[in-house]
């Protein structure tokens, strides 16, 4: 009998902006799979140390704690790491202002985190052959990067929009070494990023309002999307943004 193409038994799994919300999920997720080990990036030990206890039995945290705007440092993190079988580029940030009000520390930050991170991380892990052939790779993207266009978003939708392109062209770079990448694209998740308490909760509704399935998602709802494209059942897709988002794409 053929193993359960969907499980992630056995697999390393390195996972971005592990400390809460999707990323946090995205472990959980992957160590309920069956993920040997999980190796957890963020800024707070203590945040990772919770997403560490969260995970299932039978699955190794690993916790590297590292700022990724930090590229200095970046070398000796990676060399530090196991091989590599799943890797969720994860970690984010925004800061929504009208063009006008922009400034150039507000676009250096967002692209920074959004998008020249992770870009030299995986460029780094390539580089130290850290990948295992026929690894994952899962960018968290975002619908403002796939053509949901909204007020106020513009530098948060253009690091993201770069970050799919770079996707792009990372899949068809790697495939030679069996390497697939992929992004996914959600809708409003209710995490500490959206749910922040400085919106309105009544323009929270009203923006709930827009999605045909009448709420925003849920992070594991998120993840789960994550494990099937780290597991061997998307063995074949590469090169592929998945939109997740409620049906807020259709209106």
């Amino acid at each position: 009998m053929n193993q359960d193409p969907y499980t992630l038994k056995g697999k390393t799994i390195l996972i971005t902006g592990a400390s809460s919300g999707i990323g946090r999920a995205t472990a959980v997720a992957c160590s309920a799979g069956g993920a040997a080990c999980c190796v957890l990036v963020g800024r707070r030990r203590d945040a990772l140390e919770e997403t560490a206890s969260m995970l299932a039995d039978g699955c190794r945290p690993v916790i590297a704690v590292q700022d990724l705007s930090d590229t200095e440092n970046l070398d000796s993190m990676v060399a530090s790491l196991p091989e590599i079988d799943g890797l969720v580029l994860n970690a984010g940030t925004n800061k929504m202002k009208p063009l006008q009000f922009y400034s150039g520390g507000d676009i250096e930050n967002i692209f920074g985190i959004n998008c020249f991170s992770p870009v030299l991380l995986l460029k780094q892990l390539v580089k130290k052959k850290k990948l295992a052939r026929g690894a994952s790779v899962v960018f968290m993207s975002s619908i403002s990067g796939h053509g949901n266009v909204s007020v106020g978003n513009g530098i948060y939708g253009a690091s993201k929009s770069a970050l799919t392109t770079f996707m792009e062209y990372a899949a068809l770079e790697l495939a030679p070494k069996s390497i697939r990448c992929n992004s996914v694209h959600p809708g409003r998740v209710e995490t500490p990023l959206i749910m922040n308490g400085v919106t309105d909760e009544e323009a929270v509704k009203a923006d709930k309002e827009k999605y045909p399935l009448k709420r925003y998602g849920r992070p594991e709802e998120v993840a789960h999307a994550v494990v099937y494209l780290l597991s061997d059942a998307a063995a074949w897709v590469t090169g592929s943004s998945l939109v997740i988002d409620g049906g807020r794409s259709l209106v």
